[in-house]
Formats: C-alpha cells, structure tokens, sequence
C-alpha cells in the first residue's frame, strides 16, 4: 500500500472515531451556534453520512437540528454567529440548500428575525461590534444567506434592507482617509489598547470578505465597491516593509501606528486569513490584482515549516494543523498552485502526528493559553474534533463541501 494510501485508511479510522466521540458528548454542548456550539456537530454528521453513505449518521444530525429548535422555543436567547441563534439558523439554511434537509426555512426562520434585528441594534462599538464571530457582521451573514435563498418576494425585500443598514453602519462608523477605510475596535483589550485589527476572525478582513460577498447582487453593488477597494487599500498598506520575515501582514496596528510583532499561521489571525479575504474579493469582483496579492501571501507563508516559529499547538480549525491544512486544500482547488498543494499534504502530516493524546478525543486536544493554560477536550468545530472531523471529510471527498463556508472560505 502506498503512502496516499496508507494515510487516507487513517483519516478514515479517525473519522470513525470522531463520530463516536460526539454522538457520546453532543449532549453536553450547551451553545447552539455553528462554530462554538451543537449545530457545526450537526454539520458533521450531515457530511460524514454523505461521505460513507451511512444514513444512520444523518438522522443523528436530525435529531442535533431538533435540539436546537427546542432550545429557541423554550427560550434561548443568545444571538451571535459563533455560539447561538444566528449560527445555527445559518447552519439550517445551509443544510436546506445542500439538499440534506427538507424544511421550509421561510417559515421555520423568519420568527428569528425581529429577535436578530434588535441584538444588531443592542450591539454597542465597545461590544465587538464589527466581530464576524461575536457582532453584526455573523448576523449580517446569516441574514445574507437568507436573502439568497428565502422563496418569499417579501421576505427577500426585508433582508435586503436590513442587509443595507449593516452597510450603512459599516459607512457611518469606518474611518475614510487617503484612499483608505479602516474600523477601530480593541486590539489589546485588557490594556485598553485600540487599533486595527487584522484577523479573519475579528477584523477587517471579514468584514472585506461580507462586502465582496454583497457586491456580487446588483442590489447592493454600488453600495459597497467603494468600501471594498478602500478596505483592501488599507490592508495592503499595513504589509511588513522587512521582506525577509516568515509573514506579511500583522495581526493587527494600533491607532499610534504600532504593529504587532508577529503573526501566526492559521485561520483566525495571520496570512492565511487575509489572503482569503483578498481572495474572495478578487474573484468575486473579477479583480486580477487582489487575486495575485491573495496567491502571493499564501505562497509566502508556504516557507514556515517549524510548529513553535508559526505558532502552532493544535490540530484544531482556528489556529491549528487541520485549519491550516484545509486552508492550503481550499487554496489548491481556488488556484490550482501546487505550492499550496505540497503545503496541505506537509499540515496533514504534522496533524495526523498530533494525535498523541490517550484522554482525548481521536487522540486530539485543543491548547488551552492564559491563566488557565493547558490541554482541554473539545469537541466544537472551531478548536475541537467535529472540526477536525470536517477538514478530514473534505480532503476525501469526492464531491465539494460548503461547510467552511462558516469560516469566510467556500
């Protein structure tokens, strides 16, 4: 048996593993979102069936889709992308338009609306405001999805203007200057340190890549090209003048001018994250210079080989091997560079010998930092075992995946 093969039978032993571990453990997720709670375990057990043709695992995430719709009803009331309703009413949308589920999300989704709306108004500047996982650009998203999809005339009109307020806010609260716009929030928050940040998780760079995505409806064009162009302008503009360093761009400035002193190599913050956004905006604006910008940040980053230099722990989705990993896949099928290829197959090496640990799952712990550093089990999309489980499902598989696009990808 060849390596190709030999490693593909152990993606297939951990996915079996994996799965095991969160029928065990899903009940004891409390959030519901799609990054941090039930519904990106739900994604899972959708994909993985399709994967092994097993339909028993899709009932499964059936049964995970109940659960939360019994949650909302009984009165959960948490709003953000990454932990509650607005990520799993997402998650539902997509499931629908992947044909895994037959719901009539047009009346199964719009009573979350009102509730939605009024955590967008209860969203303070000092709140995470402009935060993809955490503010209103989550929110923004799944409102996105649901102008794209919903089959009600009046449903579509009602998403189109809230989707124009977002933008509106976005115009209103950015800082227009030389060509550039930019949004302030904390950097470093316990200091009260406030800049410009450039993570995909938190930063700009998403709220680049939620603009490009509304430019490509005619209804919002007009509304946001000027704001993508300057965003872009002000990304670029914070590039490392040292060209000999293993990064680009920092994690993020501070309003005095102060970059970070290094970036680490993974989806939340770094490279990588930028060049998805740069990425997605070139290729839905058919703008040949922000492709060629995106392919060269992430060839740079092909460089870094060494775990502790690139700032990686973990095998998770967020700042771990696997997410790393599926970044450079995605970036293969994007571009066809077989930089990117080498690199994805070099991370799936250094994940697959990160399953080293006999009280976690599949072998799998997520690094835990700061006062309470150490390892953890986790079984979430973002940092644990059903995220893990995702990338490994869409390196095999035969046919495309649109899960990652919870995390600004696909």
């Amino acid at each position: 048996m060849n390596t190709t093969l030999t490693k593909e039978s152990v993606l297939v032993q951990k996915l079996e593993e994996i799965q095991k571990v969160l029928t065990a453990h899903v009940h004891e997720v409390d959030e519901i979102g799609v990054l941090s709670g039930s519904a990106g375990i739900a994604l899972f057990q959708f994909y993985y069936a399709k994967l092994t043709g097993e339909e028993s695992y899709a009932d499964q995430g059936v049964e995970i889709l109940a659960s939360i719709i019994e949650k909302i009803n009984t009165g959960y009331n948490f709003h953000t992308f990454c932990s509650g309703i607005a990520g799993a009413a997402w998650t539902i949308q997509l499931l629908q338009e992947e044909g895994y589920v037959d719901l009539d999300c047009d009346e199964l989704l719009s009573d979350l609306d009102s509730f939605l709306i009024q955590s967008i108004a209860h969203i303070t500047p000092d709140d995470n405001f402009y935060d993809f996982l955490h503010g209103i650009l989550g929110i923004g998203y799944y409102f996105l999805k649901r102008f794209e999809h919903t089959q009600n005339i009046a449903l579509q009109h009602t998403y189109r203007q809230i989707l124009a307020d977002i933008v509106a806010l976005l115009q209103e609260r950015g800082q227009h200057d030389n060509s550039f716009t930019r949004w302030e929030s904390y950097v470093i928050r316990q200091e009260g340190v406030r800049g410009y940040n450039l993570g995909l998780s938190h930063g700009i760079p998403s709220i680049l890549n939620f603009l490009s995505r509304l430019a490509v409806h005619q209804e919002f064009k007009s509304e946001v090209l000027t704001l993508i162009h300057q965003s872009v302008a002000f990304i670029l503009s914070c590039k490392n003048e040292d060209t000999s360093r293993s990064w680009i761009f920092p994690s993020w400035v501070t309003t005095s001018q102060q970059k970070s002193e290094n970036s680490r190599l993974g989806w939340c913050y770094g490279d990588l994250g930028v060049a998805i956004s740069l990425w997605k905006a070139g290729k839905l604006l058919d703008h040949e210079p922000y492709k060629q910008e995106a392919i060269a940040t992430v060839l740079h980053t092909t460089r870094r080989k060494k775990l502790e230099e690139a700032g990686v722990k973990d095998a998770g989705l967020c700042h771990g091997a696997f997410g790393i990993m599926h970044i450079y896949n995605f970036m293969y099928k994007e571009t066809g560079e077989v930089a990117c290829k080498e690199a994805a197959d070099f991370w799936l090496d250094k994940a697959l010998e990160m399953a080293i640990h006999q009280e976690g799952h599949a072998g799998y712990m997520r690094w835990q930092g700061g006062e309470n550093a150490g390892w953890k089990n986790e079984i979430n999309l973002l940092e644990g075992v059903s995220g893990i489980g995702l990338a490994m499902i869409s390196y095999l598989a035969p046919f495309d995946t649109k899960w990652d696009q919870c995390m600004l990808m696909g």
